[in-house]
């Protein structure tokens, strides 16, 4: 058992948070901005509620983090009254959530000054891999921090790999969702002209779905996104957030992402029809207006 923090209690943190408590059986303090979260969380779990990220990471051997984007991380981590002014010497920092490799490499520095490890490792497989405890989390940062905090991390997932230097888990994730988003075109597409042409779709889907055209985004959204129920996962405006890094990495590193880009804007579309908050398979939407 380990003195564990958990900052960020959304949809994905409080119940990675809750793994860390009950499957991994450490001992959790919570930071949430919104404190009632926070508070609700620690009466669930029989952990403790801290009143600041600094609060919440002192005397913890591992403080995890989960937020929304860079500027919330730096604000949890590096602002007043955040994370790294209460992490001490020895400990991990693992944050999961999706950012730029930018701030992973700047808060891996700052943390390696004050003599604690700092690991990026985002993660993937969404609200119900979370709740499940079977996130798949790409780790980037020092091997011997990673070799400290991977039994620790299995706690909430069914995959743990460490990718290489800082930023390495952010440009591995940044690969996951460019990879994700053509799938997800090419899978509403598909539907959409099989509808089209008067197919029926379970048929279509039950052949096709043991060959060469299988994936999971066809396996688990398949069926909703023939519906047009859209609120089964990740939301529209995260993976803009998510596809916006993707393409500003690829302005750095001159690679060439014409269809990331292409279903970018499809999504600002999605957007534009109320769809913000839909998951990502509504790409179907758009072409069904």
């Amino acid at each position: 058992m380990a003195k564990v923090a958990f900052i960020g209690l959304g949809v994905m943190g409080y119940p990675m948070a809750g793994h860390l408590k009950t499957k991994g059986g450490h001992d959790v303090t919570v930071y949430n901005r919104t404190a009632a979260k926070a508070e609700k969380w620690a009466s669930e779990h029989g952990g403790k509620a801290a009143p600041t990220p600094k609060a919440a990471a002192e005397g913890c051997d591992f403080v995890f983090c989960c937020v929304g984007n860079d500027d919330d991380l730096r604000q949890v981590t590096i602002g007043p009254d955040g994370a790294f002014h209460g992490v001490k010497a020895g400990a991990v920092f693992i944050d999961n959530t999706t950012a730029s490799a930018i701030v992973a490499r700047e808060l891996h520095a700052k943390a390696k000054e004050a003599g604690f490890g700092f690991l990026d490792a985002p993660v993937s497989g969404g609200q119900a891999g979370a709740e499940n405890g079977a996130l798949t989390v790409m780790v980037g940062g020092d091997a011997a921090d990673y070799e400290k905090a991977e039994p620790v991390i299995q706690a909430y997932a069914k995959m743990v790999g460490h990718m290489g230097d800082a930023g390495a888990g952010q440009l591995t994730k940044m690969v996951n969702q460019i990879a994700i988003a053509g799938l997800v075109q090419g899978l509403s597409e598909a539907v959409h002209f099989g509808k089209k042409s008067g197919l029926d779709i379970a048929k279509v889907i039950e052949v096709i779905s043991k060959g060469a055209a299988q994936s999971w985004q066809m396996e688990n959204r398949w069926e909703t996104m023939n519906a047009g129920k859209f609120d089964f996962g990740f939301a529209v405006d995260w993976m803009r957030k998510d596809l916006m890094i993707c393409l500003e990495e690829a302005r750095q590193n001159k690679a060439n992402l014409p269809v990331t880009a292409l279903v970018d804007q499809f999504y600002s579309e999605v957007q534009k029809m109320g769809g913000n908050r839909w998951d990502t398979s509504s790409l179907i939407a758009r072409l069904e207006r």
